[in-house]
């Protein structure tokens, strides 16, 4: 007999005068305040003057948004989101518009990793020339906290039955109820699990070496580990969108590979003449 884990979650955890508190919101929110502690002590052990930190939360948190948001609506579904206006409207605003004319607040359905990286790099280029700080101190330390929120965030996308995997007959596969009857892959937890694993070895990392590596190298161990690991579980999960089905590689895994690259730059080659 087959085992496997039904799984059906209601997305809603609470509903406030009707105002709807959904787990992937709040996931969201803890992955970005576990960075937001975890940067902060960085900043205390540098001795870095705390008042350059508290903008940093904000670009971080704008930079991800956005550039997530972009990068789904661009990357995943460009004809609908860049050839009419609702999908114009739709892709800058959280809301959907409905058959009879009307809309409704539906939060951003759609966001893309492989933006959220960007619309971060971009971010803090920007916090960098506002603060003056040398910007691949900020991205090492960033890239510190960065698995901790990634974890949260597919933890989000488990919650919401979504990014599922193929069907499966290994014995923890998951029965994603919202989608359909089959065993499949549980895609997101693979990916929480590898994340949770970054994160310890980055602590680790900066306990033990922090003082010795060369800068840009916690920021290159990020990226590189992260999307490798990314363009592999890809193998085993459903495809976003309908055009991925023609294409030797998803769009997850093309967009992985320059990551992985610059990762491996940063790690084994920049800095090195200094």
């Amino acid at each position: 007999m087959l085992l496997s884990i039904h799984w059906n979650p209601d997305p809603e955890l609470i509903n406030l005068f009707g105002i709807s508190i959904r787990y992937y919101g709040l996931l969201w929110g803890i992955g970005l305040f576990c960075a937001y502690f975890i940067v902060r002590y960085q900043y205390r052990d540098k001795k870095i003057d705390e008042r350059l930190f508290e903008p940093l939360f904000f670009y971080c948190f704008f930079g991800v948004l956005i550039g997530a948001r972009l990068g789904h609506c661009i990357f995943y579904d460009p004809d609908y989101y860049l050839t009419s206006g609702k999908g114009f409207v739709e892709m800058l605003l959280p809301i959907h518009f409905l058959p009879d004319g009307g809309w409704k607040f539906t939060g951003y359905e759609g966001l893309a990793s492989h933006g959220g990286t960007l619309g971060l790099i971009v971010a803090l280029w920007m916090y960098c020339r506002k603060s003056k700080m040398h910007y691949m101190d900020v991205l090492d330390m960033v890239a510190v906290a960065t698995p901790a929120t990634a974890f949260f965030i597919r933890m989000a996308n488990l919650m919401n039955s979504e990014i599922i995997g193929k069907p499966t007959d290994v014995p923890w596969a998951f029965v994603f109820e919202r989608v359909d009857m089959l065993p499949r892959h549980p895609g997101q937890l693979y990916e929480a699990i590898t994340y949770l694993i970054l994160f310890f070895i980055m602590i680790w990392l900066y306990k033990k070496y922090g003082k010795t590596l060369h800068r840009g190298f916690f920021f290159g161990f990020c990226l590189t580990y992260i999307f490798t690991f990314r363009f592999f579980i890809e193998f085993v999960k459903e495809n976003q969108e309908a055009f991925e089905d023609s294409m030797m590689l998803n769009m997850g895994q093309w967009l992985s590979i320059p990551f992985v690259l610059i990762g491996i730059y940063f790690m084994f080659f920049y800095n090195r003449k200094k």
